[in-house]
């Protein structure tokens, strides 16, 4: 109607009325172009430990080539300590809009059992995005060891209950719980010693402070074919290419399998369309020879899956770690 009382020309209602339709419309698209246009400004890469690293090396390379492929910055932010929890709880409450992802390990399936007041169950706060690489753990000596193989270290440690040490990188480290693991499928009795690292404990297995460390084939490597160190064993459910004479553990104890691994989250409510999208520039990268040859020398390969695979690796590895660290006793908190 108009001011007057007369009823309004359907000319000039129909205008007003497509007006208001198309507003609707582009309000209910809001969300999807939000998300298909990700990223339009920088993104934090946030890995929750130090510079310098396997993790972050991998995670770097990934940030100059995801800049090239997506045309944003993407920003390494290392925010080490407390076990990864002071990197992982800066994103889960960033926004969910695309601004911040976690680089991390598979501590992220072990950190609630083992920090349980932190409220950080992956499996409520995280989106997951891409299973990056499985990482093998390697059980090794020193190379002039009497301990020549699994069975031997089985034998010695039933033959010496809690005898026998193995280091590791720290209290609560994906290699302690390797360790505990171990032990616990085993059924013997080993002495865990912490170090502030997997390089001083390295150190300590050179210098025969320790009998054996649990450590990342990146860690082992080295040492191995210098001479100086054994591989006894991988904690894959396979054995590692490359390292085809070697066993995986579980086939001397079966059920054994203690995986480590990096993956890439986001806070929980990230849309959909966004996750898609970045999984898929992840997986574009996977056949890069750069991104290949920058895998091999840290032990692995690309996998830079979807998101369906990291989340059925937590939903199986959540419950593992919490039955291990509850067993074993570990508390880092």
């Amino acid at each position: 109607m108009s001011r007057n009382g007369a009823p309004r020309p359907r000319a000039l209602l129909m205008p007003r009325r497509r007006a208001l339709l198309a507003g609707l419309g582009m309000l209910s698209a809001m969300p999807a172009l939000g998300s298909t246009s990700w990223p339009d400004r920088p993104v934090r890469l946030v890995i929750p430990f130090g510079a310098g690293g396997p993790i972050d090396s991998i995670g770097r390379l990934l940030a100059e080539l995801l800049r090239e492929r997506l045309g944003q910055p993407f920003i390494i932010d290392n925010r080490a300590g407390a076990g990864g929890s002071i990197g992982l709880r800066n994103v889960v409450q960033s926004p969910p809009d695309g601004s911040a992802f976690v680089l991390t390990s598979s501590s992220l399936a072990s950190i609630h059992a083992l920090q349980p007041s932190q409220g950080l169950d992956p499996r409520e706060m995280v989106a997951p995005v891409s299973l990056v690489a499985d990482v093998p753990t390697a059980l090794v000596v020193h190379a002039a060891s009497d301990i020549g193989s699994v069975q031997d270290l089985v034998a010695a440690a039933k033959a010496r209950p809690g005898r026998l040490t193995y280091g590791t990188s720290g209290v609560g480290s994906s290699n302690h719980l390797s360790g505990a693991l171990f032990g616990n499928v085993a059924g013997v009795e080993i002495t865990h010693v912490p170090y502030r690292g997997a390089s001083p404990a390295m150190t300590a297995l050179l210098a025969r402070e320790v009998d054996m460390v649990f450590a990342s084939t990146v860690e082992t490597l080295p040492h191995v074919q210098a001479g100086r160190v054994r591989i006894l064993g991988v904690a894959t459910g396979h054995r590692v290419p490359g390292l085809a004479a070697v066993p995986a553990i579980h086939e001397i104890v079966p059920g054994y399998v203690a995986l480590n691994w990096y993956a890439i989250a986001g806070p929980r409510a990230l849309p959909s369309a966004l996750i898609g999208k970045f999984a898929a520039a992840l997986g574009s990268l996977r056949a890069l020879p750069e991104v290949q040859a920058r895998f091999a020398a840290a032990g692995t390969e690309p996998l830079l899956t979807g998101p369906e695979v990291l989340a059925a690796r937590l939903a199986e590895e959540v419950p593992k770690w919490q039955r291990v660290v509850a067993e074993a006793g570990i508390r880092v908190e």
